[in-house]
């Protein structure tokens, strides 16, 4: 062995001190149990906002459905009853266009057959709109002619119903078409 000491003087080496990294100490604090309750009852009420957001939107999911099921069930009948609705007033011009020589009987058969229509379309929840000698409502009107306003029919009435409106609840089918004195 020589005099050179291998050991101790290679450790102490320029090439070894950037090999090794120095090692830091940070110091973390640790939050106190104040804060971390305050954290944590934090972390709580954002959840049970949360919670409640959530109950609240599937309250009124819930709520929107059974409206459409409902409307469903009451206005199901609506695509059918609007298309029956023409037929009553097909019914009444053929009865009004019947010669007067026409069998009774088939007459009372047209008759029949339009009341049996008229009775159905009841049943399902439709009625028809009166508008004869009432005020104009462009809801449920549709205003074919006006005429000028008389001491009998004062401004924006209905004078005579050119063809009878429906309506299946709220909810209008066809409107009447009238004809209504002016506006002044």
């Amino acid at each position: 062995m020589s005099g050179d000491d291998d050991g101790p003087a290679e450790a102490d080496s320029p090439a070894d001190k950037e090999a090794a990294p120095e090692v830091v100490a940070e110091v973390v604090e640790e939050p106190t149990l104040e804060e971390q309750l305050a954290t944590a009852l934090a972390a709580a009420e954002s959840a049970q906002k949360e919670i409640t957001y959530r109950d609240a939107e599937i309250d009124n999911i819930r709520k929107r459905h059974a409206k459409d099921r409902s409307d469903i069930i009451r206005y199901g009948s609506q695509g059918l009853a609007r298309k029956l609705t023409p037929l009553l007033s097909d019914f009444d011009r053929a009865l009004a266009a019947m010669p007067a020589e026409t069998d009774e009987v088939v007459l009372d058969g047209v008759r029949m057959i339009r009341s049996s229509l008229e009775a159905a379309l009841i049943g399902e929840g439709a009625r028809q709109i009166d508008a004869a000698g009432q005020p104009f409502d462009p809801n449920t009107m549709e205003a074919i002619t006006t005429i000028p306003p008389t001491e009998e029919h004062p401004a924006g009435m209905v004078v005579e119903v050119l063809e009878s409106g429906w309506m299946l609840h709220d909810r209008v089918l066809r409107p009447a078409r009238v004809v209504v004195t002016a506006v002044e």
